[in-house]
């Protein structure tokens, strides 16, 4: 049983298929938005430049000592440093042709956070010759102040 879905007259069809017509032109589309590059968004920044070492640091081919004080100050050989300048100070003590001794004294009231922050630092640049001096400070850490006992309360 043949059916029909319009009138059949035996006269061609005059409208034309438009469904590959729209296929095509949705790939096109397509592929244009994929090619499209992602538009990127930049701000330009005028970044500080890194303060220079200062030229009154006393710089030893042998050793060079890193004190920390109770008042969150870097010393380098006993000139105070804030932390960018103990950087390039660092750097220029390793671009040495001999690779001089780092000491690391921190006061007994030093902060934990800068004593963290400077062994980060140092760790960073690649220092091999490094070590810990005045640790005999801390021989009796935890024992406490002799006139107190363990069992009194401190207000």
């Amino acid at each position: 049983m043949a059916m029909s879905g319009g009138k059949d007259d035996g006269a061609p069809m005059m409208e034309m298929n438009t469904t590959p017509l729209i296929d095509v032109m949705l790939v096109l589309l397509i592929m244009f938005i994929i090619t499209i590059p992602v538009a990127t968004h930049a701000v330009n920044i005028d970044l500080p430049a890194p303060s220079e070492v200062p030229q009154n640091v006393d710089m030893n081919p042998i050793k060079n000592k890193v004190i920390l004080t109770q008042d969150d100050l870097i010393l380098w050989n006993g000139t105070p440093l804030n932390q960018n300048q103990f950087v390039a100070t660092l750097q220029q003590s390793l671009a040495l042709p001999v690779e001089p001794e780092l000491q690391f004294q921190p006061d007994e009231f030093a902060s934990y956070e800068l004593s963290a922050q400077v062994l980060r630092i140092i760790k960073g640049s690649g220092a091999t010759k490094f070590g810990f001096v005045g640790n005999e400070q801390y021989r009796d850490f935890g024992s406490g102040p002799k006139d107190v006992n363990a069992t009194t309360r401190v207000p």
